[in-house]
């Protein structure tokens, strides 16, 4: 349960672009409104040069899902819009039908934690027409961000090579909403824990802190403040440090960490926030372990992301563990995914035949893959990820032999026969109602890094990536090329 659920209606119905609603009406007026279609949702190009990105946010929507509808405050709210005429953008007949609405749709997605690529349908939505688009928003909205920050948080705990990280981006994050949605997906992407405490709250996240420099501030002295601390949580103390001076201020929490030991406590470390955190931490290690306070913990922080833990590990840092922020929560540098929806099939009736559906471009890149498809991820003998196919909801992955790039169809794989070839879109929804429990968020961290794991080393190195084999099936790359000369041709003839 999100923000969300807290500070809006219990149905998420409206959360979506006003284009979806007034397409919904031409549906509706066309009499199109029940024909089944098929939506897929992918992404074009993975941020931050990662060449890859974790999934995330299907729990959420799944949850959003299950609740929706159109309630009558939304109802009475879509009474009240007016054409440029004044008159009701929404007719009475439409609204009663609106009103009358549930969700019935099937929908497949590839499991929550899985790192994907560029251009493979990531979530299926198969439906009534006119429900399948009007979810195009909300589908986007859940998926693009917690995606863009579950990725960005796997690149900072590589980086960090097994310290821990914590999420200190509350206050940076955009409103409420984004700030639990990015704990969430930085508790999934690997994060050991969160400052935010409504997200401990709703979803279970451990929640972790220290203090801040108005602390120190509000006291006459670094060491009365350290002090007052720790009499407040003798078995929590992490000092923030470089209020005044941080060597000054190491040797204060050496004072008070010596105290608590009189006690029986342990001091658990000190934070470091500003300054040259690799010179400073190696200074900061020798005076603590000198003073036989071995066990306690330097954390660092200030405007942290992987590329600033790298060169900090690099340079021979000793923190053990990192508050990392706004540059995580914000996706700073790429703070939007690319993911997109688009109709890739219609029926005009249950068990009637599918007509295939084409968006053309002049870049071949743009140009959608049309039909009900799956995605199959190959591996070699040693389980590492070696290509993701594409194929035809009904074709025997086994009997393919290599798979043809989508943005080149003179380029083709050859597929690693080595491994197992594993469907990646899995049932979520049949008919509007859930398909089993989704696993938890323990279950989803695990997966992350069994799917990290997997990559090719390079990923985990920060090096520009070697680009990931993702291909069509022959036989789909064949089908796809038809369409396109068939739309070209009927493009040039309406000219």
């Amino acid at each position: 349960m999100l923000a969300t659920r807290l500070v809006h209606d219990p149905s998420l119905a409206l959360a979506t672009d006003q284009y979806e609603l007034t397409m919904a009406l031409g549906y509706w007026d066309a009499g199109m409104a029940e024909r089944e279609a098929e939506f897929h949702m992918f992404f074009r190009t993975p941020p931050f040069g990662s060449g890859y990105v974790v999934l995330a946010g299907l729990a959420p929507l799944a949850e959003a899902l299950q609740a929706w509808r159109f309630s009558s405050g939304d109802l009475d709210y879509l009474g009240t819009l007016r054409d440029r005429a004044g008159e009701p953008l929404f007719p009475p007949g439409f609204l009663a039908y609106l009103a009358d609405l549930r969700f019935r749709c099937d929908v497949d997605a590839v499991p929550e934690g899985t790192v994907v690529f560029p251009n493979e349908p990531l979530v299926r939505v198969r439906g009534p027409l006119l429900q399948a688009q009007v979810l195009e928003t909300l589908v986007l909205n859940t998926l693009n961000f917690q995606s863009l920050v579950a990725t960005k948080a796997a690149r900072v705990c590589q980086a960090a090579g097994g310290d821990p990280v914590v999420d200190f981006g509350l206050r940076r994050a955009q409103g409420l909403d984004g700030g639990l949605s990015a704990s969430r997906a930085a508790y999934l992407g690997g994060c050991a824990g969160t400052s935010n405490v409504l997200a401990g709250k709703l979803l279970g996240i451990p929640v972790l802190g220290t203090h801040a420099h108005s602390w120190v501030m509000a006291f006459d002295s670094e060491q009365e403040a350290f002090r007052a601390f720790a009499r407040a949580m003798p078995n929590n103390c992490v000092f923030l440090v470089d209020t005044y001076g941080t060597l000054e201020g190491i040797r204060n929490a050496i004072a008070v960490g010596h105290e608590l030991q009189a006690q029986g406590h342990a001091m658990v470390g000190i934070r470091l926030d500003s300054g040259d955190l690799a010179a400073l931490s190696r200074q900061a290690r020798a005076m603590l372990d000198a003073a036989g306070l071995t066990e306690a913990v330097i954390m660092g922080s200030s405007d942290l992301d992987e590329h600033a833990i790298a060169d900090l590990k690099a340079r021979g840092a000793v923190v053990g563990a990192w508050g990392v922020g706004t540059r995580l929560v914000t996706a700073f540098e790429e703070p939007a995914l690319n993911g997109v929806y688009k109709l890739a099939a219609l029926r005009d009736a249950e068990g009637g035949p599918w007509r295939h559906k084409l968006k053309l471009s002049e870049e071949l890149v743009k140009v959608s893959v049309p039909g009900l498809l799956q995605v199959y991820r190959c591996r070699d003998a040693r389980g590492r990820f070696v290509g993701d196919l594409v194929a035809q909801e009904e074709e025997d992955p086994a009997a393919v032999e290599n798979m043809v790039d989508p943005n080149d169809p003179s380029h083709q794989f050859v597929l690693d026969d080595s491994g197992a070839r594993e469907p990646l879109l899995r049932p979520v929804f049949r008919g509007g109602r859930a398909v089993g429990d989704l696993p938890g968020l323990d279950d989803v961290r695990a997966r992350v890094r069994a799917q990290l794991a997997a990559l090719d080393e390079g990923y985990r190195r920060f090096e520009a990536p070697r680009e990931y084999p993702i291909g069509l099936s022959p036989r789909l790359s064949a089908h796809r090329e038809a369409l396109i000369r068939e739309a070209r041709a009927q493009e040039g003839a309406g000219g």
